[in-house]
C-alpha cells in the first residue's frame, strides 16, 4: 500500500467519513458497481471506530491528567503528593502510548482513504470494463473518400508534418518532430481552442507545467497514478500529466465567497505521462506519446450546479468539434471505466478516416467534492454561514495531437493535399497543406 501523505489533510478529505459510519451499504455497493473490492468499507469503519475510541480515551486520561495535576497542587502532606505524583506516572505512560497508537491508526486510515474511487452517480451504466460504454449520440457523418484514405505515419512524413525518426533520436520512443505546417497547424488548433473558450466565458490562466507533490495528491493523481508520473526527485516536483493538475490547486485551502461561483478556467499546458497503463494497446503514429499538447476546460460551482455545468461543459466540446466539421460520438463510460476521481463522465471520440478508429479527444467529467475535499476548497453562502466544498469538473476541450490526426486524416485528398478547416485558415495562412 503506498504510504499517505505526510501533509494530506483531514480524515475526511477524499470521501465524507461519515458515509462510511452512517451508510457503508450505500459506499459498498457504489464501489461494487465501479468493479472496486467493497471490504475496504470493512476496513475503514474497523479503523475509524478504533481512532474514535483511542481518542476517547486519550481525551479522557489527559482530562484525569489536569484534575489530578490541580488537586495535586493542594495537597500539603509530602508522602501524599509523592503517592499520587507515582501515580501519574502510569497515566502518563498510557497517555503516550494511546498517543502512538492512534498515530498509526490515523496513517493507515489516511492510506486506506486516498485509495478509495469516488463514488459513481446513480445514472451511470454499470459495466465491467470499457467495451459496456454506452454511445449516446453520433453527429456528423463519416467522410466518404473515392479513393484509400491513408493514416497519418504515411500521410504526415509524405507531407512533411511530422518526422518520427528524429523525434526517437532526440529523446527514444513514443517521441516526434512536428515541421512547417504540423508544427503551425497545432499551434494553430491552440490558439483557437483558447480564443475561442475564452470568448465564451472561460478565463484564461497560464499556469506552471511543473508543481509540487501536495498539488498531485489534492487532484487525485497520487497515490493512484504514481508510476505514471514524470517526478523530480532532486527537487521534489512533478511534471503535469495535465493542467488539471494545477487548476484543481489554484484555489487550494480558499474559502470563496458565494458570489465568486461559478469560475470557470481555460488553460494550455503540454502534458508529461510514462504511459505504462497503455501496454497492448495501439500506440503506432503520434495516438499516444509521453509529451503531448492539451487545452484543459475547469469549473468549481456550487454543488447543486455542477449537473447543469457538466451538459454545458460537454457542450463546449462538442462545438469546437463541429466548428472543426468533424465527425464524433459522444460516449458515456459505464462504472467500470470511470477514472479514479470521477462520479460521471463522457467521452468525445473523434473519427479518423485513415486510421479507420475513433479516438478520443476528450474527457468530461463532475468529479462532485472529490478533489475539492483534498484540496480545501470551500465556500460560504453568506456570512456566518458554515463553509461547504465546492464541486470541481473538467474536460479537455481539446486534446492534441489526436485532434490534429482527425484534421488531416478527414481533410486529405486524392492528390496528397489536406485541406484546412475554414475556422483554422486564417491562423495558418493557407486554405490547404501541400508537400
Amino acid at each position: 500500500m503506498y504510504p499517505a501523505h505526510p501533509d494530506a489533510p483531514e480524515i475526511d478529505a477524499m470521501l465524507d467519513i461519515n458515509l462510511f459510519r452512517e451508510s457503508p451499504e450505500v459506499v459498498r455497493d457504489a464501489l461494487a458497481r465501479r468493479g472496486e473490492d467493497p471490504a475496504v468499507v470493512d476496513a475503514v469503519v474497523a479503523l475509524d471506530e478504533r481512532r474514535r475510541a483511542a481518542l476517547t480515551e486519550v481525551e479522557a486520561l489527559r482530562a484525569r491528567r489536569n484534575a489530578e495535576s490541580k488537586a495535586i497542587g493542594q495537597v500539603r502532606d509530602a508522602v501524599e503528593r509523592q503517592s499520587r505524583i507515582e501515580a501519574m506516572r502510569g497515566v502518563n505512560a498510557r497517555i503516550d502510548a494511546v498517543d502512538a497508537d492512534l498515530a498509526s491508526i490515523e496513517a493507515e486510515l489516511q492510506a486506506r482513504l486516498q485509495q478509495v474511487p469516488n463514488l459513481p452517480r446513480a445514472d451511470v451504466p454499470v459495466g465491467a470494463s470499457e467495451h459496456d460504454n454506452v454511445v449516446v449520440r453520433h453527429v456528423g457523418d463519416l467522410p466518404a473518400f473515392d479513393f484509400e484514405p491513408r493514416p497519418h505515419w504515411d500521410l504526415g512524413p509524405a507531407l512533411g508534418l511530422i518526422d518520427f525518426d528524429r523525434g526517437t533520436r532526440l529523446s527514444g520512443s513514443r517521441f516526434y518532430v512536428l515541421h512547417g505546417p504540423g508544427a503551425r497547424l497545432q499551434r494553430a488548433l491552440i490558439q483557437w481552442m483558447l480564443d475561442t473558450h475564452a470568448a465564451g466565458g472561460y478565463a484564461e490562466v497560464y499556469t506552471p507545467f511543473i508543481v509540487r507533490e501536495q498539488c498531485m495528491w489534492n487532484a487525485g493523481q497520487l497515490p493512484k497514478f504514481i508510476d505514471n508520473l514524470y517526478h523530480d526527485a532532486e527537487d521534489d516536483v512533478w511534471l503535469v500529466p495535465t493542467a488539471e493538475v494545477p487548476l484543481t490547486n489554484l484555489h487550494a485551502d480558499e474559502i470563496l465567497a458565494d458570489d465568486q461561483l461559478p469560475l470557470h478556467y481555460v488553460a494550455y499546458t503540454p502534458c508529461f505521462r510514462r504511459e505504462k497503463m497503455s501496454a497492448g494497446r495501439d500506440v503506432r503514429g503520434i495516438k499516444r506519446g509521453h509529451q503531448f499538447d492539451k487545452v484543459e476546460m475547469y469549473k468549481f460551482t456550487r454543488p447543486e450546479d455542477s449537473p447543469a455545468a457538466l451538459d454545458a461543459m460537454l457542450a463546449d466540446g462538442e462545438a469546437l468539434l463541429q466548428a472543426l466539421g468533424l465527425p464524433y460520438r459522444v460516449v458515456q463510460l459505464c462504472t467500470a471505466d470511470l477514472g479514479f476521481g470521477s462520479t460521471i463522465t463522457y467521452d468525445l471520440e473523434v473519427w479518423a478516416a485513415g486510421c479507420g478508429e475513433w479516438l478520443e479527444v476528450s474527457s468530461i467529467s463532475d468529479f462532485g467534492s472529490f478533489q475539492a475535499r483534498r484540496a480545501g476548497i470551500r465556500f460560504r453562502r453568506s456570512r456566518g454561514a458554515p463553509t461547504e466544498f465546492v464541486h470541481t469538473l473538467n474536460g479537455s476541450g481539446l486534446g492534441l495531437p489526436r485532434t490534429l490526426i482527425a484534421v488531416i486524416e478527414n481533410n486529405q485528398r486524392a492528390d496528397g493535399t489536406v485541406a484546412i478547416p475554414e475556422v483554422l485558415q486564417a491562423r495558418m495562412g493557407a486554405s490547404e497543406i501541400r508537400g
